[in-house]
């Protein structure tokens, strides 16, 4: 009985958390190109670098879609303020955006 109730918790977490990953995040912030703008890829990718909760910046790499080779258009060679929204997950240590969507402001 009690492993029952156990994997029944497991379980329900595991979905909690899966649920929770694929909710939308908005980021507001400065989109640019991380390659010649940030100089931290090998070659050109839209990134989002927004303001962490300790004042720091925090940098997401967009993931490879049509929405993240369009805002890569737009901010290559200079950077724009922006709102990014997308799937918020982290990727051999770095964070990373699939983006849905965007606005430049």
């Amino acid at each position: 009985m009690k492993k029952t109730i156990l994997l029944s918790t497991i379980l329900s977490a595991a979905i909690a958390m899966a649920s929770y990953a694929d909710d939308p995040t908005k980021l507001n912030g400065k989109a640019t190109c991380a390659k010649c703008d940030l100089g931290i890829a090998d070659k050109c990718q839209a990134a989002v670098v927004v303001t962490g909760a300790d004042g720091k910046p925090v940098t997401y790499l967009s993931e490879a879609n049509d929405q993240a080779k369009a805002l890569h258009k737009e901010v290559c060679k200079g950077g724009k303020d922006a709102t990014v929204e997308g799937t918020v997950s982290e990727k051999d240590g770095k964070k990373t955006i699939k983006i849905t969507k965007y606005e430049l402001k």
